[in-house]
C-alpha cells in the first residue's frame, strides 16, 4: 500500500515532531539510558539477590532502548502525512464559527 504523490511539486507534508511515536521513542530512550546505567554503576547485591543473579535494570534498560530504535524507525519509514486540504477546510471552518 503506498502513498499517493503529492500534486504540489513531490514534497509531503508530514507530522514529524508532533507525532506521537515521536515522543514515545524519546521518553523510552530517556528511561532505558537510565536503566542501563544504573544497571552498569549501581547494581547491588541485594537486587541481584531479589532477581535471582539477573542485573535487571540492565536488561530492562537495553529492551527499552532498542523498542525506542524500532519507534524511531517505524517513524522514519512510515510518517504520519498531513492532508492540506482538509487542514485547510477545518481552518476554514473555525473561522465561520467565529
Amino acid at each position: 500500500m503506498s502513498t499517493p504523490a503529492p500534486q504540489d511539486g513531490g514534497r509531503r507534508h508530514t507530522a514529524g515532531a508532533y507525532d506521537v511515536r515521536a515522543f514515545i521513542a524519546g521518553l523510552i530512550g530517556l528511561y532505558g539510558v537510565v536503566l542501563v546505567v544504573l544497571g552498569l554503576f549501581a547494581d547491588t547485591a541485594a537486587d541481584k539477590e531479589k532477581t535471582g543473579d539477573v542485573n535487571a535494570n540492565l536488561w530492562a534498560g537495553l529492551v527499552m532502548i532498542v523498542v525506542a530504535i524500532a519507534f524511531a524507525v517505524w517513524l522514519r519509514l512510515r510518517p504520519v502525512v498531513v492532508d492540506e486540504k482538509a487542514v485547510a477546510e477545518a481552518h476554514a471552518g473555525d473561522d465561520s464559527d467565529s
